[in-house]
């Protein structure tokens, strides 16, 4: 990371009070809100792992599919969680998401992460989406990061040759959306039914650029520490050898780089400073003039930690150039009360304003990013707007974790998951973690 005193002249007092009581709350939220959900209703104590759904009612569905990007994010939150806050059984959800998705959503013929599985661990979806390995890396990555398994560091590397080797494109640059199984051609790349049908994406590469970054701040960290690996099976401490080859980390490098470069000179609209959504093969934008602004907070961060993470004091410069516009394009979406909606289709003339529970939490970040590295106290005042709105609003005091939304209306929305296939411990989890961390 690049030290805060290299901006004597915009840094900010972290030790104020409304920071203060801000970790105070989210560390509050974390341990006694978020973590306990999954750790006390949603672990599957039968057939392993973590169930797949709980309605927005509070109905446990035992049955459902379990998908990837939700065991993905539970190892990525809870590993994160035990690497921040040192709690033991913290380290045990990670362990037990960790030894699920090696047993059960690994391919092991043909490489890569199932889209999801059965609620026994049977392959159900298989095609492969590299958004989803994506999080596999993410998660993975954090839980070598947190213990210095050697074991979640290879298997995160493999992945990471998966998505070069098979999603890469070497003719325009960039990378697909998905293959099937054996990963060849798929008519229907989309990640959910709410997108539009394009091989490439800017939610797709994000969800790259994140897992690539903690992929080479986890080996960094690691061979500095010269760390050993804590097994929570045998409870003790044994010496691994944490090396990685030159050659791997001067790819995971060049990938970084270049994933910073795409979204700067390809996804990043420069007459708006949006981030356009949905691409073919060459490049040109397609689905029409899309504003996602949860995607927009979010990237703005997510570009900056990149940078930050590579250490390139020139590439940094150009990044840091672009991250406050991109924050600054979001403000769009922003209702009086600090909340944020979630994305717009101007062609059409509709809002999706409904107020996501991830777009809080992405908001959150991006405008303490903005105030943590360029002193702008109103961009701390628009996060804390925001948290407030999140107390109020969406985190579900009495039953544990957040609601998937509000409507514009302020009715609450009943009729998305708890928890599931897209509703996991990830955004919110991560928003709390980044404030405990950065203050």
């Amino acid at each position: 990371m690049i030290a805060m005193e290299q901006k004597d002249t915009n840094t900010p007092r972290f030790d104020n009070q409304a920071v203060a009581t801000l970790k105070q709350e989210v560390t509050d939220v974390l341990t006694k809100n978020i973590l306990p959900f999954w750790l006390n209703k949603m672990q599957d104590r039968e057939h392993g792992g973590f169930y797949g759904r709980m309605d927005g009612h509070g109905v446990l569905h035992p049955e459902a599919e379990k998908g990837a990007i939700l065991n993905a994010r539970i190892l990525w939150s809870f590993s994160a969680a035990y690497r921040v806050l040192g709690v033991r059984e913290y380290l045990n959800a990670a362990t037990r998401a960790k030894d699920y998705i090696l047993a059960h959503f690994i391919d092991k013929e043909y490489g890569g992460v199932y889209w999801s599985v059965d609620d026994s661990g049977q392959p159900k979806d298989t095609k492969k989406q590299f958004y989803a390995i994506g999080f596999a890396i993410y998660g993975l990555s954090e839980y070598a990061r947190a213990t210095g398994d050697r074991e979640a560091l290879d298997y995160a590397l493999q992945l990471f040759d998966c998505i070069e080797e098979h999603a890469f494109d070497p003719v325009n640059n960039g990378y697909i959306e998905a293959c099937t199984r054996e990963w060849g051609e798929i008519a229907d790349m989309r990640l959910s039914d709410l997108d539009a049908n394009y091989p490439k994406s800017q939610n797709t590469h994000l969800h790259i650029i994140e897992p690539y970054t903690n992929l080479l701040r986890a080996i960094q960290e690691l061979q500095a520490a010269q760390t050993c690996a804590y097994v929570p099976a045998i409870g003790s401490i044994l010496p691994i050898d944490v090396a990685v080859p030159p050659e791997t980390m001067i790819r995971i490098e060049r990938a970084l780089r270049n994933l910073i470069d795409i979204f700067t000179d390809k996804i990043l609209n420069p007459a708006t400073h949006h981030l356009d959504l949905f691409f073919d093969m060459d490049w040109t934008r397609g689905a029409g003039r899309l504003e996602s602004y949860g995607h927009d907070i979010e990237c703005s961060w997510l570009l900056h930690e990149a940078a930050l993470v590579l250490g390139d004091e020139e590439l940094l410069k150009k990044v840091e150039s672009i991250v406050r516009l991109v924050a600054k394009s979001s403000e769009k979406g922003l209702n009086a009360d600090g909340s944020m909606i979630h994305e717009a289709n101007l062609d059409a003339g509709t809002k999706d304003d409904d107020l996501h529970w991830w777009v809080q939490a992405e908001n959150v970040v991006g405008w303490l990013n903005i105030y943590q590295h360029f002193g702008d106290e109103e961009a701390l005042q628009r996060a804390l707007r925001c948290w407030q709105y999140i107390k109020d609003n969406l985190i579900d005091w009495k039953d544990g974790e957040w609601y998937w939304s509000r409507h514009a209306d302020g009715t609450l929305n009943l009729d998305d998951d708890h928890a599931g296939f897209w509703k996991c411990p990830y955004h919110n989890s991560r928003m709390c973690l980044e404030i405990i961390e950065r203050f």
